[in-house]
């Protein structure tokens, strides 16, 4: 794995002002560009987000996920509290938009978020978080309040840092009650 960081940028936002910089993340020829959204003072344990993608959510306001929810929820925290936000180029649970799309599509039918992913080929989580270590020790970070409900997460994030936990919840609609209940029946969801 390679990686480069770019220069760090102003941005304000909705939420407050943070400070932007890309990681470049280069695996077997892959470009992944990653974004690290920050506060000026973190504090020792700075409250971290790691969100991984989700065009439709985060952008689209789909509500068959909680994604887009969760993100906005983690920037009104992190602004207030001090701390980063890791967006990960890691669409679908890895498995990439297009892919997604056609998960989607497998849903529609009647598969859950689960059985869409393995049938078409997947692992039910594909994601990975190696490039967090490099992350924290770029910022100094050897310990942080992670904003999650995802244990894998946490057992990931654990061996580059001392994690203490938060839940993120954000209120369920009727589009995404069945998702969030695989999320909690099988893939171990804090919820």
């Amino acid at each position: 794995m390679q990686l480069e960081f770019s220069k760090k940028a102003k941005l304000p936002t909705r939420f407050g002002d943070f400070i932007i910089q890309a990681v470049r993340q280069i695996i077997d020829g892959q470009i992944y560009d990653h974004l690290v959204v920050f506060t000026q003072n973190m504090g020792d344990t700075p409250l971290v987000r790691v969100h991984s993608e989700c065009l439709t959510g985060d952008v689209f306001g789909s509500l068959k996920c909680d994604c887009g929810g969760e993100l906005a929820m983690a920037m009104e925290k992190i602004a207030k509290s001090g701390g980063m936000l890791i967006y990960l180029r890691q669409e679908g649970r890895g498995i990439g938009l297009f892919n997604k799309v056609n998960a989607y599509a497998l849903q529609d039918e009647g598969l859950d978020t689960v059985q869409a992913n393995e049938a078409l080929g997947f692992p039910k989580d594909a994601r990975d978080y190696e490039v967090i270590g490099e992350i924290f020790k770029n910022f100094n970070i050897t310990q942080i309040e992670l904003l999650t409900n995802n244990p894998r997460k946490i057992t990931a994030l654990e061996k580059y840092a001392k994690v203490l936990r938060t839940q993120i919840i954000v209120q369920s609609n009727c589009h995404n009650e069945r998702y969030l209940e695989v999320k909690k029946q099988k893939l171990g969801h804090l919820l």
